[in-house]
């Protein structure tokens, strides 16, 4: 089948958007990232690799937010990831129970994150927050406290929030997933007597590995850009502990006027995102080559 010339013509509109929208202010951060601009005078000055070598080694804040995202990243992706391949294994018949619980964990999805921060930050509160009164009338009244200041426990509190909102999203994609596992498989593996366990690790689990190498990968990324999620219920704090390396970026860029500095922060976040979606693509296609 030949294609006329002319139908090149309409893909400028999107490669214009692509190239306003996404190559040049890359290219802006790659610049501003070499110079001390401070976001509001026009004259500034090249420093070129200093803004990086400051962050990497001298900037405390930089480190403890790199720290911070690990741990609200490992948080996430562990627990999420299971949960929701759990409530797919359970609501994968197409019956209409499973649709409205679908639909029903699906909810939160739709929601933006700042309306459930704030939700969360309601019941986080420690004097007028439901959580504490919940956890006492349930016989666990000792482990009250603080959810969002107590810095050793605060960002595993944003990390349960990024779960709770972020579960039923992730469990279409492996209720898809299983879905697409043929059934003759299990009925075969079941003549030859293997038992639940069995038909789960040898046949439902490697043949969603595409789905789980998506949802994996998509989590990491989600971990990673929740900027909004995070200031809107603690704004970094306290003492840093929530702080990750969006609020960070945000925060060196519009609290300290360091836009050059930020810039060098958001080009360091988006070599780490880039190779981490380089990762996810190789997994994937190996996947796919391999089934």
């Amino acid at each position: 089948m030949r294609f006329s010339k002319r139908l090149y013509l309409f893909l400028i509109p999107g490669a214009l958007l692509y190239f306003t929208f996404f190559i040049l202010p890359t290219l802006g951060a790659f610049f501003y990232s070499i110079t001390d601009w401070d976001g509001a005078n026009q004259n500034f000055n090249f420093v070129g690799l200093a803004n990086y070598i400051d962050l990497i080694t001298n900037d405390i804040v930089f480190m403890k937010s790199l720290g911070n995202n690990l741990k609200f990243l490992l948080a996430v992706v562990i627990f999420q990831t299971i949960f929701s391949l759990i409530f797919a294994l359970i609501l994968i018949k197409n019956t209409k129970t499973n649709i409205f619980f679908r639909a029903l964990f699906f909810f939160p999805t739709i929601l933006s994150s700042v309306s459930v921060a704030f939700i969360w930050s309601f019941i986080y509160a420690p004097s007028i927050g439901i959580l504490n009164p919940f956890l006492e009338t349930v016989g666990l009244g000792g482990i009250t406290q603080s959810w969002l200041g107590n810095p050793d426990i605060a960002i595993f509190s944003l990390a349960f929030v990024q779960i709770w909102f972020h579960t039923g999203q992730v469990m279409i994609i492996f209720i898809a997933g299983l879905q697409n596992v043929p059934k003759e498989l299990y009925e075969a593996a079941t003549v030859d007597g293997a038992g639940k366990w069995q038909r789960f690790s040898k046949i439902t689990w490697p043949l969603i590995a595409p789905s789980t190498t998506m949802v994996v990968g998509y989590t990491i990324i989600q971990s990673f850009k929740a900027f909004d999620l995070v200031y809107a219920m603690t704004g970094g704090g306290p003492a840093f502990s929530t702080e990750i390396l969006v609020t960070f970026i945000y925060n060196s860029a519009f609290s300290h006027y360091q836009f050059g500095y930020a810039s060098a922060a958001s080009v360091i976040l988006m070599i780490i995102v880039a190779g981490i979606t380089m990762i996810q693509f190789r997994l994937i296609n190996r996947n796919k080559v391999e089934h």
